[in-house]
């Protein structure tokens, strides 16, 4: 994932802000973090640069 990927993304459930937590980042890539929703506190993982916005409830956590 892009870090410029930030300014179009929400939080699914109520459209606020996330914040990006990153833990592995490969040059302008975001390889593996969260993102956090600034009202919720809902995380959403970013996983092999893909970040999962599902809401909680329809993940398939594993």
């Amino acid at each position: 994932m892009k870090e410029s990927l930030m300014d179009i993304l929400c939080d699914p459930l109520d459209k606020s802000d996330l914040e990006l937590e990153v833990t592995d980042r490969d040059g302008d890539e975001i390889i593996t973090g969260r993102l956090v929703g600034t009202v919720t506190g809902e995380e959403y993982p970013i996983e092999d640069g893909i970040p999962n916005l599902l809401p909680p409830d329809m993940r398939d956590d594993e």
